[in-house]
C-alpha cells in the first residue's frame, strides 16, 4: 500500500486560471507556476487525470454569481478523477493510490472554490468524493458528477416517482442522458420521452425512451399525450413559453427548466 511518502508531490503545477472574470476566451491562462493547494484534515490531494466543464464554470468566469463566489484569481472546474496522493489526518475512507472521483465544491453557487479541476492537483473534502468504478475511464468518470447531481435533484424536486411519465427536452445533452436513464432505471418511469436532433434518436432509445421525438421534424408542443412531469434541459426561451402555454390544458404537470 502507497503511503504520503511514496509519492512525490511537485511544488508549482500547471493549472488554468483567470485572474479576473470576463468572457473565458479572453481572460483564461495557462499558468506554469501555480502552488499546490494545502489540505486540510478532512480533504485529500488528488493528482488530477481528468476533469471536465458545466455551464457553471463559463456563467462563473462571466461574473454571474460574482457577489457570492470566492475572489480571483480563480482556477475553474468542478468536476474530477484522479489520483489521491495525499490524505488529511481525519481522512478515514481514501487512501493513497485510490482512484477518486466527484465534484468539489458541496454548494455550487455559494463560494465555490477558488481552486479547480483544471490543474494538475486539486484538493478537495472526502465527503464529495467516491471511488471510481472500475468499469469506468477517468474521462467518463470526470463528465459525470455536477451533470448526474443536476438530473438527480430535478427529479427529486418534481417529486417523480414510480409509475409516473416524463418528457424530457434535449434528451441527447449532457443532463438529459442522465435524466433518461435515472428516470427509466432509479425513479421507476411508467413512461420516458425524449427530444434530440434526426441523428441522435437512436441514443435516446439505447437509453430506455419508450419515445424519441426528431424536434427537427415535429413540434414537442403538439404532443397528444400528457406527462407528469416535463424536463427541460435545454433552458430556452421557446420551451417555456410554448410549453407554459400547453401545459395549461393538460391534467398534471411538473415543469423543470434548466437555464
Amino acid at each position: 500500500m502507497a503511503s504520503d511518502s511514496d509519492v512525490t508531490i511537485p511544488s508549482k503545477i500547471k493549472a488554468w486560471v483567470y485572474a479576473e472574470r470576463g468572457n473565458p476566451a479572453d481572460v483564461l491562462k495557462l499558468v506554469p507556476d501555480v502552488g499546490v493547494p494545502e489540505i486540510k484534515e478532512d480533504q485529500v490531494l488528488v493528482k488530477v487525470v481528468a476533469a471536465s466543464l458545466n455551464p457553471v464554470d463559463f456563467k462563473r468566469a462571466l461574473g454571474f454569481f460574482k457577489d457570492i463566489d470566492s475572489p480571483p484569481p480563480i482556477v475553474p472546474g468542478y468536476d474530477v478523477a484522479g489520483v489521491v496522493v495525499k490524505v488529511g489526518d481525519q481522512v478515514k475512507k481514501f487512501k493513497v493510490g485510490d482512484e477518486v472521483y466527484g465534484d468539489i465544491n458541496e454548494k455550487a453557487l455559494d463560494h465555490p472554490k477558488q481552486h479547480g479541476t483544471l490543474a494538475e492537483y486539486t484538493a478537495v473534502e472526502e465527503r464529495l468524493l467516491a471511488l471510481k468504478p472500475k468499469n469506468l475511464s477517468f474521462i467518463e468518470a470526470a463528465s459525470l458528477p455536477l451533470a448526474i447531481e443536476t438530473a438527480y435533484e430535478g427529479l427529486e424536486r418534481a417529486r417523480f416517482s414510480p409509475g409516473k411519465s416524463i418528457l424530457v427536452l434535449g434528451g441527447a445533452g449532457g443532463v438529459g442522458t442522465l435524466v433518461i436513464q435515472l428516470a427509466k432505471e432509479v425513479f421507476g418511469a411508467s413512461r420516458v420521452a425524449a427530444t434530440s436532433s434526426t441523428g441522435k434518436l437512436e441514443l435516446l432509445k439505447s437509453l430506455g425512451a419508450d419515445l424519441a421525438i426528431d424536434y427537427t421534424k415535429e413540434n414537442f408542443e403538439d404532443l397528444p399525450e400528457k406527462f407528469d412531469v416535463v424536463y427541460d434541459a435545454v433552458g430556452m426561451w421557446r420551451s417555456k413559453y410554448a410549453l407554459f402555454f400547453h401545459l395549461q390544458f393538460w391534467s398534471s404537470y411538473n415543469f423543470l427548466i434548466l437555464s
